[in-house]
C-alpha cells in the first residue's frame, strides 16, 4: 500500500457507474483520474451478452493500462424481478421470495452458482446479493419479493447458501441492507426510513441473518440508508452511523469485511446530507467503499470531498489506509487470477437442458395456492380471459423487461381460447373498462395482478372489484409479483402467489392452472386473513 498514493487509495474505495455501452469519456475519467476501485452495471449498461463481455475486458484493460489496480465490476443480479441483465440467452434464476417459498436452502445454492457462473463469464465479479432484510412490514414498499420472507431462520438458510454459492464460485457476495431494511414502510431511494424496535427484537430478527452471513465469510456487507434509535442516539441512517458500522457491525459482531454503502445519490442521504458530505461522514462511520451510481458530478464531488477530509485533518489517513488494506486484501483473494481476454467471451452452457430443468421444478416447488374457493382448475374448452398488467415506466424499484413473456401465451398451449388484454400496471379508466366488458362474455377470467410497491395499484383493485360482482365460474387473481395484493383484494375467490412474472413462473403457474400440475409452495410471509399455505 506504501506505493499507492492518497488519491489511488481514496479512489479504491469508491465504485461508480455510468450511461453507456462501453467505456465512455464519464467511466475512463473515473478510472484514469480518480483511480476508482470498481465499477456497477446497470440496465443502461446491458445490450447483448457479448457486448457486456466485451465492456467488462475494455474497463479492465483501461484500468491496466493507466497503472490501476483491477476493477471490481459490480451488478445487483438478485434474480426474480431484480435482475439487470434479463436476456434470453442468460438463465433467468428465481428471486428470493420464490426461493423462501421453496423452503429448501439447497435450491437457493445451486441456482446462485449458476449465476455466478454466468456472471463470471460477463467479466462481473462482484454481485450485490443476497437482500437479508427480513420482510415482515407488508406495506414495504422496496424489499417485498427481494427477501426471502418474514422469518429470520429462513431468511438466514437461504441467505447463507446465496453467499456460499456465490463465493465458492469466484464472485464476491455482498449482503443488504445492514442492519435491516424489511420492517420500514419508506423506499430510501425516496426518504429516510426508520426502524425503532428494541435491541432485543433487532437481535433477534433483523440482525439475525448478517450474523449467520458473517459466519459465512461474506465478503461485503452493504449498508442500509435507515435510522436506528436502538443503535444510534443521533437522527442518522446506518450508512452514516459509527455506533452502527463500527460500534455494532465491526466491534459487537465482528465483520472483519469490506463495509460498503448504498448508492449515496439515494434520497436518503442526497436530499438531507449532500452526497459529498455523505461519502465523508460514512468513511467516519467506518465504511470502506463508497457506492455513487449515476452522476459524474455527483461522483468526482464526492471524491474530492474525502480528499479535501483527509488534508485537511478531519479523516485521519490512517483510517484511508485501513480500509484500503481491506479491499486490496479482498481483491487479492478473488482478482489475482482475473485475465482480460481480447475478444468477446460469448456465454453458452452446455448444460442448458439441466439449469432449464431445475429452474422449472424451482418454479413449481415455488408457487403457493393460498386460497381456492372451487376455482381451480379451469376448464380447457371453454375460453379465458387472461388480464396482465405490464410495467410501463421504469422507477427506482421496477423496470420494463427486455423480454416479455406473458400467462397469456403460457395458458395458449393448454386453451385453444385464450383472449389477453395486456393493461398498465396502474390501469387508466377506459383499461379498466375495456377489461370488465371483455369481462361480461366470458367465464373465466384470470388475473395476474402485479404490485412492485407496496399496495396494489388503485386500478387493479378496481378490476377485481368489478369482475367479482359479475359472478363468474372462475375467477382466479395470480400476484405475480407481491404477496401481499389479497390484503387489498380479500373477496377473491381464488388466489395463487408466484412472486414474479418470469418465464420459468408463468409456465408452471398455467400448467398448474389447468391442472396438469400442483402449487407446491409454502407462503413465506403472512397476509391478513391469517392465510398460510401446507
Amino acid at each position: 500500500m506504501s506505493n499507492l498514493t492518497l488519491e489511488e487509495k481514496i479512489g479504491q474505495m469508491f465504485i461508480c457507474g455510468f450511461h453507456a455501452l462501453e467505456p465512455d469519456d464519464h467511466i475512463k475519467q473515473l478510472i484514469e483520474k480518480y483511480h476508482i476501485g470498481g465499477v456497477i452495471y446497470f440496465r443502461r449498461n446491458i445490450d447483448e451478452l457479448e457486448q457486456v463481455a466485451k465492456m467488462s475486458s475494455s474497463l479492465q484493460e483501461v484500468a491496466k493500462e493507466s497503472g490501476n489496480l483491477p476493477l471490481w465490476i459490480a451488478i445487483d443480479q438478485e434474480g426474480g424481478m431484480v435482475t439487470r441483465i434479463d436476456h434470453k440467452k442468460m438463465s433467468r434464476i428465481p428471486g428470493n421470495m420464490a426461493l423462501g417459498a421453496t423452503n429448501n436452502p439447497e435450491y437457493s445454492y445451486k441456482v446462485s452458482a449458476i449465476s455466478a457462473e454466468e456472471l463470471l463469464t460477463l467479466g462481473i465479479n462482484m454481485n450485490f446479493a443476497p437482500c437479508l432484510d427480513v420482510n415482515n412490514n407488508a406495506r414495504n414498499p422496496v424489499i417485498g419479493v427481494r427477501s426471502f420472507g418474514e422469518n429470520a431462520g429462513l431468511v438466514s438458510e437461504h441467505g447463507s447458501a446465496v453467499i456460499k454459492a456465490l463465493q465458492d464460485k469466484g464472485v464476491s457476495a455482498a449482503a443488504k441492507h445492514f442492519p435491516g431494511h424489511g420492517d420500514t414502510s419508506v423506499d430510501s431511494h425516496m426518504g429516510l426510513a426508520e426502524v425503532s424496535h428494541d435491541r432485543n427484537r433487532l437481535n433477534s430478527i433483523e440482525l439475525k441473518p448478517f450474523v449467520r452471513a458473517i459466519e459465512e465469510g461474506v465478503d461485503l456487507i452493504m449498508t442500509a440508508h435507515v435510522i436506528f434509535p436502538a443503535f444510534e442516539s443521533e437522527k442518522i441512517p446506518a450508512t452514516l452511523s459509527k455506533s452502527v458500522l463500527t460500534g455494532l457491525l465491526r466491534d459487537e459482531l465482528g465483520f472483519e469485511g469490506v463495509i460498503v454503502t448504498d448508492c449515496l445519490e439515494m434520497h436518503a442521504i442526497a436530499k438531507y446530507f449532500g452526497i459529498g458530505e455523505g461519502a465523508v461522514r460514512a468513511i467516519e462511520a467506518g465504511a470502506d467503499c463508497v457506492l455513487v451510481s449515476h452522476t459524474l458530478s455527483d461522483q468526482s464531488s464526492a471524491i474530492e470531498a474525502v480528499k479535501e477530509a483527509v488534508l485537511s485533518g478531519r479523516i485521519a489517513e490512517s483510517v484511508i489506509d485501513r480500509a484500503v488494506e481491506r479491499i486490496l486484501n479482498l481483491k487479492e483473494k478473488r482478482l489475482k487470477s482475473l485475465t482480460v481476454v481480447d475478444s468477446p467471451v460469448f456465454l453458452n452452457r452446455e448444460d442448458k437442458p439441466v439449469v432449464d430443468s431445475l429452474l422449472k421444478e424451482v418454479a413449481c416447488k415455488s408457487i403457493t395456492l393460498v386460497k381456492d374457493e372451487g376455482q381451480l382448475p379451469l376448464a380447457t374448452n371453454e375460453a379465458v380471459l387472461v388480464i396482465w398488467p405490464e410495467v410501463r415506466q421504469e422507477t427506482q424499484v421496477d423496470e420494463p423487461w427486455t423480454d416479455v413473456f406473458t400467462l397469456g401465451q403460457t395458458l395458449s398451449s393448454y386453451i385453444d381460447n385464450v383472449e389477453e388484454i395486456r393493461i398498465s400496471a396502474e390501469p387508466s379508466e377506459e383499461e379498466i373498462d375495456k377489461v370488465v366488458q371483455a369481462a361480461q362474455s366470458v367465464n373465466q377470467v384470470v388475473f395476474a395482478t402485479y404490485t412492485s410497491g407496496s399496495d396494489l395499484p388503485e386500478g387493479q383493485r378496481q378490476i377485481v372489484e368489478r369482475i367479482l360482482k359479475l359472478k363468474l365460474g372462475h375467477f382466479i387473481v395470480a400476484s405475480t409479483r407481491n404477496p401481499y395484493d389479497l390484503n387489498d383484494i380479500p373477496g377473491t375467490p381464488a388466489y395463487v402467489c408466484c412472486y414474479e412474472n418470469t418465464p420459468y413462473f408463468m409456465e408452471a403457474l398455467a400448467s398448474i392452472l389447468v391442472g396438469k400440475s400442483k402449487a407446491e409452495g409454502t407462503l413465506p410471509v403472512s397476509l391478513n386473513e391469517g392465510l398460510h399455505a401446507n
